[in-house]
């Protein structure tokens, strides 16, 4: 099976009531369609900012939400100072306090987060593919690794892909739209350390890239 891979930069969104303090009654315009169903990037960009430094023209992504929420990659947290948990979106409980500002408007909210990886996919495929609500991944290539803790996200609105963010990108050398192929191998391995039985449990997904 192939999917694609997507790559997630740094981003924001918001919820109504802080797109007005922020833009006032001007609509929220699109750039381009995104990948996913009805989601877009929006012309509209702002600057956030932590206690150590700031970051200038962070896209807004549409629609709007019923919640603000800020997406960073932890190289941006170190820029700005701030340590954001990694969560699901919109899940935000203990997410780092954050200021966006839109020239001179701007508004400090909990709502920094770094993004779980996830797949993105329908009920009916996870069915079909036998992917349980969290997986491994393992990456081959020149820089292989074993991504793990991959969050299965599913909607009937989604396309399948592999979300991840720049700093795994860029570490594990995957550009957005690569294509991957995937195998699901289980197995359980049993061994003694100093006379202490050690059981090894994996649940994976192998990733090579084409």
């Amino acid at each position: 099976m192939k999917v694609k891979v997507a790559i997630s930069n740094r981003h924001v969104h918001l919820d109504e009531q802080d797109y007005k303090l922020l833009f006032g009654e001007k609509n929220l315009t699109k750039r381009n369609d995104l990948s996913q169903k009805g989601q877009y990037a929006c012309n509209e960009t702002v600057t956030i900012k932590g206690p150590r430094g700031i970051i200038n023209k962070v896209r807004i992504l549409g629609p709007l939400r019923d919640y603000t929420q800020v997406e960073v990659a932890r190289t941006d947290a170190i820029k700005l100072g701030v340590n954001p948990p990694i969560r699901d979106t919109g899940k935000l409980e203990g997410a780092a306090e954050i200021t966006i500002i839109n020239e001179d408007k701007e508004i400090t909210r909990n709502a920094c987060i770094i993004a779980t990886r996830h797949i993105h996919i329908t009920e009916e495929e996870k069915k079909k593919y036998n992917l349980k609500d969290t997986c491994k991944i393992k990456v081959g290539g020149i820089k292989p690794t074993i991504l793990g803790d991959v969050h299965v996200k599913t909607d009937e609105s989604f396309t399948f892909e592999l979300h991840l963010d720049t700093d795994d990108a860029n570490a594990f050398k995957l550009k957005n739209g690569d294509i991957v192929t995937y195998k699901t191998r289980f197995y359980e391995r049993q061994y003694e350390v100093d006379n202490i039985q050690v059981i090894y449990e994996t649940d994976w997904t192998l990733l090579e890239s084409t």
